[in-house]
């Protein structure tokens, strides 16, 4: 059913039983709450274009043109901005914020994806109901249609996951009700509500999708699990992986898939489904475009490259390596011509707060105290915890977020002795170093220096998948501002481009 059928069916059904014919905020679908949002975001972008069109937000430089654009403003994206000192806030909320207010799993504790995605979408926190509803409409939507499933299966096992997983999304355009109503010729103005719906079958359809990308990969004839109608979307993924009863690799993932689904919209992925959505290809084709620009090694397969250096170095000093080893091993990476991956970030100046995120989840976490491989990214990183025991401090910190104190947060860090009340993030080691190299704007470790870990740790040891499940995450951001893309009314991309002949003719005018 399309949205305009399926919001129609709804508010009668709705206004036949409430006199007022209004709905409370909190029971709202997210169909309903888009509805309202889009014309206020409609008038606000007509209001700036109208008394700002001509401000301006920075000059180009001849730098700026041959570097990549790093650091330009020239894109609009609505979900997210990645401030350099402070990271990444997600419609104004930070991270510690969202782990306070998003709704997590039933029984569990970290945020889910489908909490992420309704703020993504609507700039609001979704009520538990909400989210629930958003959770069994993305289970109901979420199996694959048959040709689909003998595409996958069709694929030789040696072809890389994240090729598998690119041409099973464009192979969904065969079900995209966007290039339908726009063969039809649709008013423009509907536009998004197609966008949306495409957005939101691709979501619920990821996880069944890479689950049997890896399955069919990794343990071809092993049944795949079914899509349980009351769990969410993350823990059906891991059912489908076959690691059900890892209840630490869902949590984990959980987090990870909501830490992951956007980060503004200058990196390749998401700049390239906006992009190619800027044509008016369909959420399908264009996200599928984006998972090939994240199937690049210098955005995706990040976290694989530190593991695999991690795995390295803790093979050549040992588990229990000591500071200096660590040190030595360092200085032999970066003299050998090597960086050390998982450290510095294109964009961020001071610690990733994502990196923050999986680190405490790591301290919450009692089978992760005595994993080899996280405590090893521990020392590289030099980070140290300490939490003091003045019963207030403690108070303020368990009330911020509630589910440590189920963790047993006192046995899951150091004991305090010095009623310090407070974490403190020192830098010893791999950040000492890169500073005293002085070729790294910011030393300080980035997220993938430990997801790929975490996941190592778990029991999912083929790296060449890593980068899949990022797939899954990101497309909460990047198919948002799509939606987005078409209800503003955002035109097809097309900078300019010049020649460096071009270019000197320009600087030996000025």
């Amino acid at each position: 059913m399309s949205f305009l059928a399926s919001s129609v069916s709804r508010s009668a059904r709705y206004l036949s039983r409430t006199p007022t014919g209004v709905r409370n905020a909190s029971t709202k679908s997210l169909r309903e709450t888009l509805a309202e949002i889009v014309p206020q975001k409609q008038a606000q972008l007509k209001e700036l274009k109208a008394k700002h069109g001509e401000a301006s937000l920075g000059e180009i430089k001849v730098e700026n043109l041959i570097g990549g654009m790093r650091g330009l403003k020239v894109m609009l994206w609505e979900g997210s901005v990645l401030d350099p000192n402070e990271g990444i806030r997600f419609h104004g909320h930070s991270i510690p914020d969202c782990q306070k207010v998003l709704t997590p799993a039933k029984g569990g504790n970290e945020i889910i994806a489908e909490s992420m995605l309704w703020l993504l979408l609507t700039g609001k926190v979704p009520t538990e109901a909400q989210t629930r509803e958003l959770s069994q409409e993305l289970a109901t939507n979420g199996n694959l249609p048959q040709y689909i499933e003998k595409l996958i299966d069709s694929f030789p096992r040696t072809l890389h996951p994240m090729t598998q997983l690119g041409m099973s999304v464009a192979a969904l355009n065969h079900e995209s009700k966007f290039a339908a109503a726009y063969e039809k010729g649709v008013k423009k103005t509907e536009y998004w509500t197609y966008a949306l719906e495409d957005s939101l079958s691709l979501i619920a359809k990821l996880p069944a999708l890479a689950a049997r990308i890896y399955r069919n990969t990794y343990y071809p004839g092993k049944d795949i699990a079914p899509i349980k109608a009351d769990q969410d979307l993350v823990g059906n993924y891991v059912d489908m992986l076959g690691y059900g009863d890892n209840e630490g690799m869902k949590e984990y993932l959980r987090l990870y898939i909501a830490l992951h689904g956007d980060h503004e919209g200058g990196n390749v992925s998401a700049h390239t489904a906006h992009l190619v959505g800027s044509a008016l290809s369909d959420p399908f084709l264009s996200y599928s475009a984006s998972l090939f620009g994240l199937a690049g090694p210098l955005h995706g397969l990040a976290n694989q490259e530190v593991l695999r250096w991690m795995l390295a170095m803790q093979e050549a000093i040992g588990p229990d390596g000591t500071h200096d080893q660590i040190k030595e091993y360092l200085w032999k990476t970066l003299k050998g011509g090597q960086v050390i991956p998982g450290y510095g970030h294109g964009v961020l100046r001071d610690p990733d707060p994502r990196f923050t995120a999986l680190q405490n989840f790591c301290d919450v976490r009692p089978e992760l105290k005595n994993s080899p491989i996280i405590q090893l990214v521990k020392k590289a990183s030099g980070i140290h915890e300490t939490l003091g025991c003045d019963l207030s401090s403690r108070e303020q910190i368990i009330a911020a977020q509630p589910h440590l104190k189920e963790l047993h947060l006192a046995n899951c860090i150091s004991p305090p002795l010095d009623f310090s009340a407070s974490f403190s993030f020192t830098s010893e080691v791999a950040p000492g170093v890169l500073r005293e190299h002085g070729k790294t704007k910011n030393p300080n470790p980035n997220v993938d220096a430990t997801s790929g870990c975490l996941l190592y740790h778990y029991g999912l040891t083929e790296f060449k998948y890593y980068t899949v499940i990022f797939g899954v995450s990101r497309a909460l951001g990047a198919l948002t501002q799509l939606v987005w893309d078409r209800a503003l009314g955002l035109p097809i991309e097309r900078p300019k481009s010049l020649s460096m002949d071009a270019i000197e003719k320009i600087v030996n005018k000025s």
